[in-house]
Order: structure tokens, then sequence, then C-alpha cells
């Protein structure tokens, strides 16, 4: 049975970064941009990552260039904007595609595990969310929408 532990991405300093290094956490992955409406949301994901990361909790953020060319930036450009303008200091990993035939194969996977609304895999804008449970399962998807606050009692459940 495969597991997010069992994928590797490039993070965003170009280094290899095998999932397992978060194995028996709680994480949740997200598409992120810097150039969205949505982009405010850093804010909230961080804040999730500094309350429970003590608890055995991570975000994984991963930029993603595919929805209205709004994170036309490069690695360094992101990595420097998420800190300056958020304070990010949650994991980020260079930029992937997440939907099409190039989408990485953790997001393959992660679309596979959880349908999309409607039974509809495809991720449909950037700050799609997917909460992983300890055991390296999807236990949810939310939609770009769905606020990170709006998770933290899903967190809270997945670490009890």
């Amino acid at each position: 049975m495969t597991t997010a532990f069992d994928f590797t991405a490039t993070d965003i300093d170009g280094q290899a970064r095998a999932l397992s290094e978060f194995q028996g956490k709680v994480l949740l992955v997200v598409n992120v941009a810097s150039q969205c409406g949505f982009t405010p949301q850093y804010s909230g994901l961080e804040k999730l990552w500094r309350d429970y990361a003590a608890r055995g909790f991570a975000v994984l953020g991963f930029p993603c260039d595919q929805f209205g060319h709004q994170e036309p930036g490069d690695e360094a450009q992101i990595k420097n904007f998420c800190s300056l303008s958020y304070d990010v200091s949650f994991p980020l990993f260079a930029k992937v595609d997440v939907n099409g035939n190039d989408a990485h194969p953790l997001w393959k996977w992660l679309k596979d595990e959880k349908g999309g609304f409607l039974g509809i895999d495809a991720i449909k804008w950037n700050f799609s969310k997917f909460l992983v449970g300890r055991d390296g399962r999807v236990l949810k998807r939310y939609a770009p929408t769905d606020k990170p606050e709006s998770i933290a009692a899903d967190i809270e459940a997945a670490l009890a």
C-alpha cells in the first residue's frame, strides 16, 4: 500500500527530500501561489504549523503555476516572497504541476486517494489542501476556499 511517505520531492532549495522524513506526522499538503486571491492563506497555514508542529504536524507547501499564471517566479523568488510577506517557516518545495501528464507523482496519488467535488479528481485552483494522517493515508481533501483555521479541528482529531 502506497502512503505519502513513499514519495520524494525537490525542496525549494533544490534538494531531493524523502517525505519519509515526516513519517508518523500529520501533514497538510497544499498547492500554493504568490499572486492568488487565496495567497493570504499563507498566514493561516503558518499559524497551523506553529501551533501544532511540536505535536507532530507539518504543512508542506508546493508552489504551482498552473492556475492563471499566479506563481510566475522561480524558487528563489518564491522563497523570498514567502519569507518577507508571510514569515513562512514551514517546508516549501520546488514548483510542481498538480494536474496533467506532468503532475508530480505525489499529487497524482493524492488525487487518486481523495477525489474532488462530484468525483472530479483534478485540482481546481491554488490552495487545495490534503490532510494526511500519521499513517501516511489521506484523511480529507479541502477546497481552495477552505481557510486554514477551519481545518484546525480536523488536525486536532488527527493528532489525538
